[in-house]
């Protein structure tokens, strides 16, 4: 703690008193400012405000529960506003992304539905990939005549011995459904334009059109998730920015300077004289 102190001597007083206290003046200054003095004293009084402490504790938690809240307790306003536009704008954007992801999952979704059959996928896949031999162990695949239900149970096992498959489908409904028929060209033969007299396709031979136009609708899905999953770590990372920073600003602010003021006096010639003593306090 370092202490500066100004001291101010105040010699000439006398058009401050009353006018009342003409009488008891002896012409001598020394005599004058001490009996001015006495005669007014009581009647002023010295108003400094000292600056308060802040807690450090409570402004870290406080911009930890909403970024900018602690900044704005600690009274640095333009700080306050720029964490908190941030997190207005990280919630914003991770709100509308997410919801473009949603949109956007649903139309691919249903654009799957519509021209991706498991149908044909498993009736191609049966036809064109086994050995008569294997084909004896999944003559149950379907569970109607017109091998349009497939038992999925059987198809997974039959991808399962299929040489350059390498992967047994997800069950319908599932995310990893919709993955797969647009990622792995093993799908292909699913596809509603795929050429079922092309009983030789083999990866890596080029997929279909809708194959890689469902595949573009789900890399889009997947980069509106991506942003918003971008927008939920800015809005943890400015929480616990806002957090140190507002301990930070706080600590600064208790280091401002503090102001008191005293009277004080001193014998000169047997004389007390009285003057004001400013003490200006630094906090490093």
């Amino acid at each position: 703690m370092k202490n500066m102190f100004f001291v101010l001597l105040f010699f000439s007083v006398m058009n401050v008193f009353p006018q009342n206290t003409d009488s008891i003046f002896s012409g001598n200054i020394y005599f004058d400012s001490q009996i001015a003095f006495e005669n007014t004293i009581n009647k002023y009084e010295i108003n400094i405000k000292e600056k308060g402490e802040k807690s450090v504790f409570l402004s870290a938690l406080l911009s930890f529960a909403l970024p900018g809240a602690g900044e704005f307790y600690a009274e640095s306003f333009w700080k306050a506003g720029l964490f908190f536009a941030v997190e207005v704008a990280s919630i914003a954007t991770g709100i509308i992304y997410n919801n473009k992801g949603n949109d956007q999952t649903a139309f691919f979704e249903n654009y799957a539905d519509e021209r991706w059959s498991v149908a044909k996928y498993a009736k191609w896949t049966y036809d064109n990939r086994l050995s008569d031999e294997q084909k004896l162990n999944y003559q149950n695949l379907f569970y109607d005549v017109q091998k349009t239900q497939v038992n999925w149970a059987v198809l997974n096992n039959m991808e399962r011995e299929v040489d350059g498959y390498s992967h047994s489908l997800a069950p319908y409904g599932d995310q990893q459904y919709y993955e797969m028929i647009g990622k792995y060209s093993q799908f292909n033969t699913g596809w509603d334009d795929f050429d079922l007299s092309n009983t030789t396709y083999a990866y890596p031979e080029p997929v279909t059109s809708h194959f890689n136009y469902y595949s573009g609708l789900r890399g889009t899905a997947n980069d509106y998730y991506g942003i918003a999953q971008t927008a939920v770590v800015v809005i943890v990372a400015n929480h616990l920015l806002s957090a140190l920073d507002a301990a930070w600003t706080t600590s600064n602010y208790n280091k401002s300077i503090q102001i008191s003021a005293e009277i004080d006096r001193i014998i000169l010639a047997n004389q007390r004289i009285y003057y004001p003593k400013l003490n200006l306090q630094f906090n490093f």
